[in-house]
């Protein structure tokens, strides 16, 4: 595993990444973390472990992200992650990032979602995508949540055929407080999205 900078279209921005073997993992944090949370919940060292090729980046939106210059465009983060993302990567975005991880999915193909309390889901230009999607997706929304409602995430689920995994007593960032679960759901979505982990990637 890996933990540096790098140049990403004009970017400097930090990067955890695993080469592995198969379909990548793009890890997209929360407007107030960084890259450093899916190690705290210790999901980047299971990855490693288990061989699986991921890159968690800090990106631009963040507030306290290890990158710069900054930019709440999400046009100009979209086309960040086009430049490391590879062929159909699976996407875990938390909150701001899983705005970003749909918005990306309107012009870039993926292979799943995991949207972990996405935000602004129902605007009019996804919606519509949401009607030609065939990857797979998971939601996960902690019933503690004091940013997003509970019936934004039935509707986006609803969207997508897909269940929503409701935390009992979890906040916005569930995966916070109940990283087990949050971990085997990844894993989860990550063995439905590829069928398996030994996908070639070329």
């Amino acid at each position: 595993m890996k933990d540096e900078t790098v140049d990403i279209k004009n970017y400097q921005c930090r990067m955890i990444s695993n080469k592995g073997k198969g379909s990548p993992i793009i890890f997209l944090h929360g407007y107030m973390f960084t890259s450093d949370v899916w190690n705290e919940i210790g999901l980047l060292r299971l990855l490693e472990q288990r061989n699986i090729p991921f890159k968690a980046v800090d990106m631009p939106y963040g507030k306290i992200s290890e990158c710069s210059p900054r930019t709440n465009s999400a046009e100009k983060n979209v086309s960040l992650i086009s430049s490391v993302a590879g062929k159909d990567p699976v996407i875990v975005g938390a909150s701001l990032g899983g705005y970003i991880a749909l918005k990306y999915s309107v012009s870039y193909p993926v292979r799943g979602l995991l949207l972990a309390a996405p935000v602004m889901t129902m605007q009019e230009e996804l919606v519509r995508h949401y009607r030609n999607f065939n990857a797979k997706v998971s939601i996960v929304y902690g019933d503690g949540d004091n940013i997003v409602s509970a019936n934004e995430m039935k509707k986006l689920s609803g969207c997508f055929n897909t269940e929503l995994k409701v935390y009992k007593n979890a906040s916005h960032p569930a995966y916070l407080d109940y990283p087990e679960r949050f971990i085997e759901d990844v894993l989860e979505l990550y063995e439905a999205a590829t069928g398996n982990h030994d996908d070639e990637m070329k």
